[in-house]
């Protein structure tokens, strides 16, 4: 297989930090969340390190490949858009599913696919349509979990090391949410790294958090703690990474924080391997992701909406090897042993995802088999976290209801019975619609600020007090 293309040390790149990103020294390379940039618009400072041949590489986060539905075919060509317009070696997305479509759903969040049989089916099927569609090769990223499934089949390690048999996927190894996962799972990061195929390894993210009550809560808000630190030494010590990235989401610190933490991942990053650190057997070839070479021309790809989807898909046998950026065909009997995935699998799939999502964000009992305190942790995470990107995608709300806590109070209020069924953006406006309705905020002058800004993004006119009474009686009665 031909090694990854050398990337070095980088940052995920956020508006926030950007000219910090532009002055940072020693800096190799950029990730960039997929959804948040338009292709025809990029920032100015994302196309200042573009010019001087930085390498940006797009990173999904909400196309859920790990779901029981196939992928979006549009979603994926927005995905792919990114990628030809940044002049992306590969793209990257996480395993994991995001929504359910019976119910109609959104977690707004990761959230783990059972490590079962089913699952893995699914995923692998998904993981091929994406690849098929996409202009460059995917890695896949493990996630961080706050519980587990009940009634798994298999170990992380056995999961990730199928996924990659199956479809050649390249694998983006995240060492905090290893740690994460050995918090909250009791999951042992060695034995995963032992067992997946390293061979496979795209690169590798780097993260802060923090414990709370015994869990631990994967921030992308907090310095690195040595202890991932420590596990990117162990992993280190088995292969020398592409590229190892930072993440960093959220309270943002000064810039010479940054560059301490860069240093302190570099340093582990260019440490001697130990002597007696062997290379794992081989495991079956995944897909070669190509060296740097030509960029994909720009306007290959079909258009799509405005809000892009990264996805995961799969790769054939990887002989005779592929041009760069190039996608090998096969058929599926080469991926999935003779046979596609069934829909008695999507439909067992499904059913278990919209039980536990049901549970998670619109208040129905918790299935049977999961740890109902984890699940009452996730429950208030999710809702924090909506809050949270809510107030984010519409600033404007916590200063029309008189700050942060008034915002909160209310949006925790609003969301315990009406579950996010479309992104943030509509969910602002449904919020603002709900408080509307009920005559609230009970300020006049609040209210005439939240009816304009709600009138000027929804392009409707406010519904009329009887209308309003309508509306409330109903949601009383249900």
């Amino acid at each position: 297989m031909k090694p990854m293309a050398h990337l070095g040390v980088g940052i995920g790149w956020r508006p926030e930090i950007a000219d910090a990103v532009d002055r940072l020294d020693g800096l190799d390379w950029v990730e960039v969340v997929a959804e948040n940039i338009c292709p025809g618009h990029l920032p100015e400072a994302l196309q200042r390190l573009r010019e001087r041949g930085t390498r940006i590489v797009p990173h999904g986060v909400s196309l859920g490949l790990g779901g029981a539905d196939r992928p979006d075919p549009q979603k994926l060509a927005a995905l792919g858009e990114r990628a030809v317009a940044l002049g992306a070696p590969l793209v990257t997305e996480h395993i994991a599913f995001v929504r359910t479509s019976s119910p109609v759903l959104e977690a707004g969040h990761l959230l783990p696919v059972p490590r079962t049989r089913d699952a893995l089916d699914v995923l692998c099927e998904n993981v091929r349509i994406a690849q098929d569609a996409l202009p460059v090769p995917l890695a896949l990223e493990n996630i961080a979990a706050l519980f587990s499934w009940p009634g798994e089949e298999m170990t992380e390690g056995q999961f990730l090391t199928e996924l990659v048999e199956r479809t050649g996927v390249r694998l983006l190894i995240d060492v905090a949410n290893l740690h994460t996962n050995r918090v909250n799972r009791g999951e042992d990061p060695a034995a995963v790294l032992d067992a997946i195929p390293l061979e496979a390894l795209a690169y590798v993210h780097v993260a802060g958090g923090v414990e709370r009550d015994g869990v631990w809560h994967d921030t992308h808000a907090h310095p690195v703690p040595p202890v991932v630190l420590d596990l990117l030494a162990e992993l280190r010590a088995r292969v020398e990474p592409a590229g190892v990235l930072l993440e960093r989401d959220d309270d943002f610190p000064p810039e010479a924080e940054l560059a301490g933490e860069l240093a302190a991942i570099r340093e582990v990053v260019t440490a001697d391997r130990p002597a007696a650190a062997r290379p794992k057997p081989s495991a079956p070839k995944a897909a070669p992701l190509p060296e740097a070479g030509p960029e994909p021309e720009s306007g290959a790809q079909p258009e799509t909406g405005t809000e892009a989807q990264a996805g995961t898909g799969a790769q054939s046998e990887p002989e005779p090897e592929p041009e760069a950026g190039a996608q090998p065909e096969a058929g599926a009997e080469t991926r999935t042993g003779g046979r596609g995935v069934g829909e008695d699998a999507r439909t067992r799939v499904a059913l278990g995802q919209a039980a536990l999502l049901s549970a998670l964000v619109a208040g129905t009992p918790v299935p049977e088999g999961f740890d109902r305190a984890r699940i009452r942790v996730q429950v208030r995470a999710l809702a924090a976290k909506r809050a949270d990107v809510v107030a984010k995608v519409a600033p404007e709300l916590p200063g029309i209801l008189g700050g942060r806590d008034p915002y909160r109070k209310a949006f925790l209020a609003y969301a315990k019975g009406r579950p996010m069924t479309a992104g943030y953006r509509r969910d602002a406006l449904d919020f603002a619609e709900h408080l509307l309705i009920q005559d609230l905020p009970a300020d006049p002058a609040a209210r005439r600020r939240l009816t304009a800004w709600w009138q000027e993004r929804a392009g409707a006119r406010p519904p009329r007090r009887i209308v309003r009474w309508a509306r409330t009686l109903v949601g009383r009665a249900a």
